[in-house]
């Protein structure tokens, strides 16, 4: 059977790290309150290094919020720290503090990354919602079953979300 593919392809409005020409592109659909994202956090962030050039990764916003009520608000402030090109240090303080996302929190984050308007973040930074709402259309699109979702080169990756197997995977998956 075949795993269902990435339904809007990689483009310049996504949130990447390593080169754009790698021959695996690793996108994953994430959700700052998930537990399950909280723990893959680390092993993709080992990925990324043990990768290299030869992996690029892309995060997509997937706010479960009717089970992760402050998951949506955390994608908007990450949002919001993308436009002081801060995203992924806001990534990585939502996934260090996934216990503490509240309204409050997210300003508190956001006035120590020295963002220009820390108080119009979380619910308030409407000017984002768009942008996570692309995010979380595609992934429907795609078929995310829930978070985290890993997608290598367009397909669904379904074997174990740990460091070894996505290496080998990674390793072994057809360029793209």
């Amino acid at each position: 059977m075949n795993s269902p593919g990435l339904a809007s392809p990689v483009d310049a409005v996504d949130h990447s790290r390593g080169p754009a020409g790698a021959p695996v592109t690793l996108v994953e659909y994430g959700d700052y309150q998930c537990p399950y994202c909280g723990q893959v956090y680390a092993v993709l962030e080992n990925l990324v290094d043990r990768a290299g050039d030869r992996m690029r990764f892309v995060f997509r916003h997937f706010p479960l919020v009717d089970i992760h009520p402050h998951a949506r608000p955390a994608a908007l402030a990450a949002e919001a720290a993308a436009d002081a090109d801060q995203f992924w240090v806001m990534h990585e303080v939502l996934y260090s503090h996934q216990d503490r996302l509240t309204e409050d929190d997210l300003a508190g984050y956001a006035e120590r990354l020295g963002l220009p308007d820390a108080g119009a973040i979380g619910y308030r930074a409407r000017d984002h919602r768009e942008r996570v709402q692309r995010d979380l259309a595609s992934g429907e699109a795609s078929g995310v079953p829930g978070t985290p979702a890993l997608f290598l080169n367009g397909r669904l990756y379904r074997g174990p979300v740990e460091l070894d197997s996505l290496t080998e995977a990674v390793r072994t998956t057809p360029a793209g």
